[in-house]
């Protein structure tokens, strides 16, 4: 983990980036040009580099690096030890960096993991589709509604083959909930619910000071486009999805696994009316994002979705910490990620549809397969862009406290220039932008 010669390579290349960034030799916003990369072939190897190699970031390479035609050329992190412990981790010796630039700029990469914190998802990826390189991006797609759409976007205008890291909707049982609901078995659905309790222990936060970032820690890399802040213990690895600066609590962490079998299932895209309350009443920290939450979502064919979070409930609801339900006029089908149950009303009979829905090899194998095939991916940035949004809109009402109409052609609210003031960051910490799509 802390082999010599990996530490140097990590050096060097810090040395290299901070010289080209001085020299002005690589803009923030606009990509170096790249001629476009030959697509391997069934039979040839695909080389990735990874961008963000914290904990997901380590666990995306324990299981991109068991596949035989997978090669790991390169990893970036701004914490150095990170960046070292994802060498041991891949089991190589892939060049180590602490700019993504670097790994974008290099023509023998033919894709590139990212998994890092929320507010560094849109930059990265939208260079990585211009530099014309695949894309997988950790969910939730984006740090905001109007980066999402920038994203997905520029996926599609540089015919990129793109995959949002939402595994479980590989799933064999994502994919029964999915056909079951759409065969309409079930009656009309009315209202789909979708719930997290949390025991409120393992989310207390305290209130440490601020302090001084840790040796091998480029913190102005890793605010990057967020605001200056002092450096703060819980601002940084895991718990910054717990400040608006970088992420959006737990829905927009958890919206893209709990929500994604009800569009799908569904078959929706985008909700009409969109109304929250909650806040952070139970745990008294230094978090900011809410720890107890309902949001209804109202859809144009006349259903609702809620979204239910609890704190201090170690009990859970319905007897499950977390899980998914569809109340239909036949019954009602609860779930979670690994299983479900159909809940006849009285004097029905329910009979389960045949399977419909071709199964996934795996998300991340589906990946791969599809950069050779050049095929979309069953979560390509559009359909996470679509799921991501839903918990964006739920945010948005709660922090400006509105009843918000939503209009998704335009991606606008049309009753609320203060929601829309929330589609995009209001200003993004120099020198950095959303690149131009």
């Amino acid at each position: 983990m802390t082999d010599p010669i990996s530490r140097r390579n990590f050096l060097a290349s810090s040395a290299l980036a901070t010289g080209a960034l001085a020299a002005g030799a690589v803009s923030a916003a606009t990509p170096s040009p790249h001629p476009r990369p030959r697509h391997p072939g069934p039979n040839e190897q695909i080389t990735l580099g990874f961008i963000g190699t914290g904990g997901m970031g380590r666990g995306l390479i324990n299981t991109f690096k068991r596949f035989d035609d997978v090669r790991i050329a390169a990893v970036c992190d701004v914490y150095e030890p990170h960046a070292l412990e994802a060498v041991s981790t891949s089991g190589g010796n892939p060049d180590v960096y602490d700019d993504f630039r670097r790994v974008i700029d290099r023509e023998d990469i033919d894709a590139v993991v990212i998994a890092t914190p929320d507010h560094w998802h849109a930059i990265p990826s939208i260079l990585a589709c211009q530099a014309d390189k695949d894309v997988y991006c950790e969910k939730p797609l984006a740090w905001s509604i109007g980066e999402g759409s920038l994203v997905a976007k520029a996926s599609e205008k540089h015919q990129r083959v793109t995959q949002m890291g939402n595994l479980i909707h590989a799933t064999d049982n994502y994919h029964r909930i999915a056909e079951i609901v759409q065969s309409g078995c079930l009656g009309k659905i009315t209202k789909a619910r979708v719930w997290m309790a949390r025991d409120g222990k393992s989310d207390f936060l305290g209130t440490p000071e601020n302090g001084t970032p840790p040796a091998g820690c480029n913190y102005d890399m890793w605010l990057g486009p967020a605001p200056e802040r002092p450096f703060n213990p819980n601002r940084f690895t895991f718990n910054w999805r717990f400040f608006w600066d970088y992420g959006g609590g737990f829905l927009s962490d958890f919206v893209c696994h709990l929500v994604d079998p009800v569009l799908w299932g569904m078959k929706a895209k985008a909700p009409e009316f969109i109304v929250a309350s909650g806040g952070r009443y139970a745990l008294d920290d230094n978090g900011e994002t809410p720890d107890t939450l309902e949001v209804i979502y109202r859809f144009p064919t006349d259903w609702q979705l809620i979204w239910s979070l609890q704190t201090s409930a170690p009990h859970g609801f319905r007897g499950r910490s977390s899980g998914i339900e569809f109340v239909g006029t036949k019954g009602t089908l609860h779930g979670h990620y690994n299983d479900y149950v159909i809940i006849p009303n009285p004097g029905e009979e329910i009979v389960e549809p045949e399977p419909t829905l071709p199964r996934s090899p795996g998300h991340h194998r589906e990946w791969l397969n599809k950069i050779k095939s050049r095929e979309l991916c069953s979560c390509n940035f559009r359909y996470g862009h679509e799921l991501t949004a839903v918990g964006h809109l739920g945010n948005i009402a709660l922090r400006t406290q509105e009843a918000l109409q939503w209009d998704s052609g335009a991606e606008r609210f049309t009753n609320s220039e203060e929601a829309n003031g929330h589609l995009f960051r209001n200003e993004y910490r120099k020198p950095w932008d959303l690149p131009k799509v």
